[in-house]
């Protein structure tokens, strides 16, 4: 049986005699990278491996035990030995472990296989100049855990850093609910356990584990996490403790760093912080409050990512002693409500605010695009932190988005009934005869076919799109739309459905697959938001060579180009952009759209190329947020 040390030791040998060029004189090339599964796997199992890393690939210092309380007194008992990795056949290829100099190894990755024996060499990915350990925290994470775009970047953004080179961490709840239980399914338990003082009392948490697509998956388990419903809430609506559930993420991922030797050792308190919208928003304030102070993460930083503004946390201010705070921070977490918004005349409208507290603490802000990030320092979309957020401007910058192309590609998506690429576009109009069967609409390609995903609420301008849809259906159109929400707006569809047969189509609900088809079906996609921090479905449409009509609001005005026939350079841009919001500019940006789908072939190819050509994918998104962490550790912490 091999030791854990001899495993990595004969799986770093074996790269070393992968071919020539891979010895000592050319050390200054990157090695090449085998992954092999079972490995970290039973590493992370074990614990610290029996031999010590080399220097360069150790993590900071290891804090003793848990910061939050101290580790168990010693009884006396001999420590148990971790059990050893199975011998995986290394002898039968002859090498030796022993002997190897740790000086030798140079940027050699020894990761997962699904079989021992299995050897694969990756194909070369960009990397980043400088790497970090980094550590994000949200609320959910795709594809464990999504209720909408915030599960779609916490799942994608991790893997592309970590293909970059970066050491990357996941801390999220592990929702039980009866029907997302089987998605933890390969999250092994770590027997870690920490003790949280908040609410009244200590609170027992403990973490699973699973290393997938080279990112460390922790999951925080607390039975507040095992419930029916969806993630925040229920039929009757948003959990009432939903405070506390997040307030033990926030502790509990302030504390993984420190406790959970995966891949053998620790991350430690040299990590960039990633916190994604409120329910995570604590991490900045614990990090001020209770861990630098004693001289713990002083080295660290965090970085705030703002979603969607409109959901900030806020809770009463009664609440702020069970969050296990010092008094002297209730003043980062303070929120009154202007005198319109308060429920009656004695009412002084206090109240504590997550997210506002990571505003004042986080070391760097970024929303998900570079107009979100203008428009939260507004009145209209500052959602009452815009002059909190003006006064941070020297700090906040918008990324855009990317999108996963395993998942959204016409090339390859499984979906979709025909591929085709920006090379060859045929398969786009058997796409469409394919959905326009499928729903039982006319098959008739020269018609063009309008199409609407997401949720029917009043941000989407679901009552913009009633208003216009008996002048629209007086034209030669048809209209398809999927989504949930409303449940007025989903009767909505229905009636209209039954009025307009030939011509429009309401599906209720919410379906992965169709949603594919549709967008690769659809020639035209309409998204008349009222806001949107960024925005997917325009990406995906554009993707799928489906041309986007949307608001020129956030996300959406930084990633539609307007149609410009007469540009420099001959056409420009990838579909309409139109504002100010109204049903008639609506109805004539669509009217304009289709009148160049019908007249000006030519023009709709090229808008269709133009936009499969742009380039949204998580690599591009990731490199731009590798410049913010730069520029964050340039800084001094913003709160020591």
């Amino acid at each position: 049986m091999a030791t854990p040390s001899a495993v990595g030791a004969a799986c770093l040998l074996l790269a070393r005699a992968a071919g020539p060029g891979c010895g000592d004189r050319a050390r200054p090339r990157r090695l090449q990278r085998v992954l092999r599964r079972r490995c970290v796997a039973e590493l992370s199992r074990a614990g610290p491996a029996p031999r010590p890393l080399p220097p360069a690939l150790l993590a900071p210092p290891l804090v003793p035990g848990c910061f939050l309380a101290p580790p168990p007194e010693p009884t006396g008992e001999p420590a148990s030995t971790p059990p050893p990795v199975p011998d995986a056949g290394l002898g039968d290829l002859g090498l030796e472990p022993e002997g190897i100099a740790e000086g030798s190894i140079d940027n050699t990755v020894v990761v997962a296989s699904e079989q021992d024996s299995e050897i694969v060499v990756g194909k070369e990915q960009a990397r980043a100049k400088v790497t970090q350990s980094i550590v994000f925290v949200t609320g959910e994470a795709s594809p464990y855990a999504k209720s909408g775009g915030l599960g779609d970047v916490c799942g994608s953004l991790p893997v592309a850093l970590a293909a970059r080179g970066h050491r990357v961490m996941v801390v999220m709840p592990r929702y039980l609910n009866g029907t997302s239980d089987k998605n933890y399914a390969n999250a092994f338990y770590t027997e870690k356990h920490i003790r949280i003082p908040c609410f009244g009392g200590e609170h027992e948490v403990t973490f699973f584990h699973e290393y997938r697509d080279s990112v460390d998956w922790v999951f925080v388990d607390h039975p507040s996490y095992h419930r029916p419903g969806n993630l925040y809430g229920d039929k009757f609506g948003a959990f009432s403790d939903n405070q506390f559930r997040y307030t033990l993420l926030c502790y509990a991922a302030c504390e993984a760093p420190l406790v959970l030797e995966l891949g053998g050792y620790i991350y430690g308190q040299n990590c960039m912080f990633v916190v994604n919208d409120w329910h995570a928003s604590l991490v900045p304030v614990l990090l001020a409050a209770k861990y630098r102070p004693y001289g713990v993460y002083k080295d660290s930083r965090s970085i705030l990512v703002i979603h969607n503004l409109a959901h900030q946390g806020v809770e009463p201010a009664s609440t702020y002693p069970d969050l296990g705070l010092p008094p002297e921070w209730y003043g980062a977490l303070e929120w009154v409500f202007p005198e319109w918004a308060r429920r009656h005349a004695l009412d002084k409208g206090e109240a504590v605010n997550f997210l506002k507290g990571a505003v004042v603490t986080a070391d760097r802000i970024v929303t998900v695009s570079k107009g979100y990030s203008w428009e939260v320092t507004t009145a209209e979309g500052g959602q009452g932190l815009n002059e909190l957020l003006s006064s941070r401007k020297s700090v906040l910058n918008g990324i855009v988005n990317g999108i996963d192309i395993n998942d959204w590609n016409p090339a390859t998506d499984k979906c979709i009934p025909c591929h085709y690429s920006v090379d060859d576009l045929s398969g786009k109009a058997k796409c469409k005869s394919a959905l326009q069967k499928e729903l039982g609409l006319p098959i008739r390609p020269e018609v063009p076919l309008i199409g609407f995903i997401g949720r029917l609420d009043y941000q989407k301008g679901i009552d913009l799109i009633q208003l216009i849809i008996p002048h629209l259906m007086r034209d030669d159109v048809q209209f398809v739309m999927l989504g949930s929400g409303d449940p007025e707006l989903e009767n909505w569809m229905r009636s209209t459905e039954s009025n307009f047969k030939d011509k429009f189509r309401g599906w209720v609900g919410f379906s992965v697959p169709v949603s594919h088809r549709i967008t690769a079906g659809c020639d035209i996609l309409l998204m008349p938001s009222r806001f949107e921090p960024c925005g997917l479905n325009q990406l995906y449409a554009m993707q799928y060579g489906t041309v986007p009509v949307v608001h020129a609001t956030g996300g959406l005005r930084d990633t539609v180009e307007n149609f410009n026939p007469f540009g420099e350079n001959g056409e420009q841009g990838t579909g309409w952009a139109f504002a100010p919001l109204t049903t008639e500019n609506m109805l004539w940006t669509l009217r304009t759209a289709i009148s160049t789908y019908r007249e000006h072939k030519s023009s709709w190819e090229g808008l269709m190329k133009r936009g499969m050509s742009k380039d949204f994918t998580w690599d591009h998104a990731a490199e731009q947020y590798e410049q913010i962490f730069q520029w964050a550790f340039i800084d001094r912490p913003y709160v020591m």
